[in-house]
């Protein structure tokens, strides 16, 4: 009986984790394409040098948050033998996830600052 109620339990968290690889990868592919079509070459130039320093660390941020998540996702490629593999497997999916989801919180945050710079200055 037990060993059936984990092995539900397991089959679940794959399930879960397999739909939250599906949100990062989609989160993966975002990101850039919203920085690029957002960050022309022109805006970092003009502006305040703390107003550039805070652009210049969110995109950082942001980036080095998409490298980490791209990372850990990369790492559930391989293939999954024991059930201790497939929880360091789920955990990694979760983690990049996690990621994912900082370096599109550094993107709003840098889309939020531009909007209030544009306000205020404007």
């Amino acid at each position: 009986m037990l060993k059936n109620h984990l092995r539900r339990d397991l089959q679940w968290l794959k399930r879960q984790a397999r739909k939250d690889r599906r949100i990062t990868v989609v989160l993966l592919a975002g990101v850039p394409a919203a920085w690029v079509r957002q960050l022309p070459p022109s805006d970092l130039l003009g502006g305040s040098p703390i107003l550039l320093a805070l652009s210049l660390g969110l995109l950082g941020g942001s980036a080095a948050a998409w490298l980490m998540s791209a990372y850990l996702v990369t790492r559930t490629l391989k293939a999954r033998r024991e059930p201790a593999e497939e929880l360091r497997w789920i955990s990694r999916i979760g983690r990049g996830k996690e990621w994912a989801f900082c370096s599109l919180s550094a993107y709003v945050a840098w889309h939020l600052l531009q909007f209030v710079t544009a306000v205020v200055l404007g």
